[in-house]
């Protein structure tokens, strides 16, 4: 069942970090790696979506 992030982020690496972004009521930073397939990565704290636009190539 497919269900809608709460937040989507665009992004141009495919390690990105996660703290929830809410100073004291964010959680512990974690570093999130986007897979090649499907090419977005959700956090597992906070359900934030990371989506890759940048190039593979560089």
């Amino acid at each position: 069942m497919s269900h809608e992030a709460p937040e989507v982020e665009t992004v141009y690496s495919r390690r990105v970090a996660c703290d929830g972004g809410e100073g004291a009521l964010g959680h512990p930073r974690v570093w999130l790696q986007i897979p090649l397939d499907p090419g977005w990565v959700e956090c597992g704290y906070c359900d934030k979506r990371y989506i890759f636009a940048g190039d593979d190539d560089h």
